[in-house]
């Protein structure tokens, strides 16, 4: 039946993206570059995004004060420059370009960046990644409700003057501003409101490229070229169409055919093509790792927490299951993610495997959990997107558990990314199969992700001791760098050791990229900036 359905959702995705090319291209600008997305993006809200689609939907079409050149450098963006900060790093001045302009040709103000940054900060958007802003001054009173949203540290001095106040020194600032922040149009959010960024036409774009047709639910769109664009110029292609294309062997078909020139791959489909020169292979900064939902009694327990790590063969998992280049996790950072400040030694090199596959030890520690908890079986839901990569690991996992955690019962619940994110948010499951893919290189980044004061930890677990190593970490005006460096170590250690969360793996992003198509370059930290493509 999945057969069927794969094949059935193919055909129509193979028919839909022929009709693009059926009209006699005039020149290579007016040629359409054909792409896949492998879900469907919860929200075009750049101050509300926290999935990797949606997030993919707003870098092709918006811009922040900084950007990331085709090499994935950080250069100035829509700002004039990129500034130094003062008062010891913690204010920066931008002035906006004269130039850059939303795709009505409107011109980009600093009050839009502040109607953005307010917003994502704003307890009642509920944003995902409020956080990414958190040493933006009043940051902690406004999130809480105690101080007005106007008393946050962004501010507009003059249309195109924007100054950011911080609460400590962010090294890693240029990062996050280049990659995650940017602005939303600051008319059309006082029209929409919580709607802002629903639908195509319920946004605007101010990047390289409009998003055309996208309504939210649509499997395809376009990304059609800003003419307002302050380097519209440099934008070599004027169409990308956006196809949604979950099944990796419908990708693989489509790129074959030729009726795609950029696709994503996983399983069985990388290892299908390992000799294909059409094929680019990177490390991702992201880690995949199992929630636990600290608010139900069985997952509450650590034993129960734990005895799910020991279960898992990382080396198999990723090796034998997976098959798409992913590492198995040594612990909840990612390697690549961070340098030791004196030696340059990367940081999952420092803390060393945390994690093991221990089958006995994990049967030991499901029985006293039972013991714990006064029952002898216990029925868990485990969710996860209905992508490909996560039903491969949930069956993987569920296999696992059952076999060595006698009495388990494990029903695996798939669901379209979106959904799977917004239950996860609600506290609605017992195992959530998550990932967070970070913008910068810092671990803070990933270990936040079990701080019992982030709006990240869907798993609410909320240990003091790690809160606390946790609020050390982010104090950059008391701590040195390399005492950071040490403090990360130390929760990383400790978050892995009590199961907080429980990582599997570092993935892998593996695309097919026609040899007729030049300027599309992959990063740990980025996929690759239509801005930059060009016909070959």
């Amino acid at each position: 039946m999945k057969k069927l359905v794969g094949l059935s959702f193919g055909l129509l995705a193979i028919a839909a993206l022929a009709g693009c090319g059926t009209t006699q291209a005039k020149s290579s600008d007016d040629k359409a570059l054909n792409v896949t997305m492998v879900g469907n993006p919860a929200t075009a809200n750049p101050a509300i995004s926290g999935d990797s689609n949606s997030s993919s939907i707003i870098s092709q079409t918006q811009e922040g004060l900084y950007t990331l050149n085709e090499n994935g450098k950080v250069v100035a963006g829509v700002a004039e420059k990129v500034v130094k900060p003062t008062k010891n790093g913690t204010v920066y001045t931008f002035k906006i370009k004269k130039a850059a302009k939303w795709a009505n040709g409107d011109p980009v103000t600093a009050q839009d960046f502040v109607t953005s940054f307010q917003w994502q900060i704003n307890p009642k958007s509920k944003s995902q990644v409020a956080n990414k802003l958190k040493f933006l001054k009043n940051y902690d009173a406004v999130q809480a409700g105690k101080k007005a949203v106007s008393s946050l540290g962004v501010k507009a001095l003059d249309k195109s003057t924007l100054q950011l106040t911080l609460s400590k020194a962010q090294p890693w600032l240029p990062d996050i501003l280049a990659t995650s922040e940017y602005p939303m149009k600051t008319d059309l959010f006082k029209k929409y409101g919580s709607n802002y960024g629903t639908s195509s036409t319920k946004t605007m774009s101010e990047g390289a490229y409009k998003l055309v047709g996208w309504s939210g639910t649509t499997d395809s769109w376009s990304y059609v070229k800003n003419t307002h664009y302050w380097n519209a110029k440099n934008v070599k292609i004027n169409k990308v169409a956006v196809q949604v294309v979950k099944d990796p062997g419908t990708s693989a078909s489509l790129f074959k055919s030729g009726k795609v020139q950029e696709t994503t791959l996983s399983g069985q489909y990388i290892k299908q093509n390992a000799n294909n020169k059409e094929l680019k292979t990177t490390l991702n900064s992201s880690m995949r790792f199992l929630e636990f939902n600290d608010k139900k009694t069985v997952t509450h327990n650590t034993k129960v927490r734990q005895a799910f790590s020991y279960v898992i063969d990382r080396n198999a998992l990723t090796k034998n299951v997976l098959q798409d280049g992913s590492a198995a996790a040594k612990s909840l950072i990612p390697y690549g993610d961070g340098d030791d400040p004196t030696t340059g030694k990367d940081f999952s090199e420092y803390v060393g495997n945390l994690l093991s596959y221990n089958p006995k030890k994990a049967t030991q520690l499901w029985n006293q959990a039972k013991q714990e908890l006064g029952i002898k079986s216990a029925s868990l839901e485990l969710l996860t997107a209905d992508t490909d990569e996560q039903k491969h690991a949930a069956q993987y996992l569920q296999q696992q558990a059952q076999k060595y955690m006698p009495g388990l019962k494990l029903t695996i619940k798939s669901m379209p990314l979106a959904q799977q994110i917004a239950k996860g948010s609600a506290g609605n499951f017992d195992i959530d199969l998550d990932g967070w893919n970070t913008g910068w290189r810092d671990p803070s980044d990933f270990l936040q992700m079990a701080d019992g004061t982030s709006p990240v930890n869907f798993t609410k677990w909320d240990n003091a001791h790690y809160t606390n190593l946790l609020k050390k970490i982010d104090d950059t005006s008391t701590y040195t760098t390399q005492q950071r460096w040490d403090l990360m170590k130390e929760a990383d250690k400790y978050v892995t050791q009590q199961a907080g969360l429980v990582p599997l793996y570092q993935q892998a992003k593996a695309h097919l990229v026609s040899n007729q198509v030049g300027g599309l370059k992959y990063t740990m930290m980025t996929d690759a900036q239509y801005k930059y493509a060009y016909w070959k």
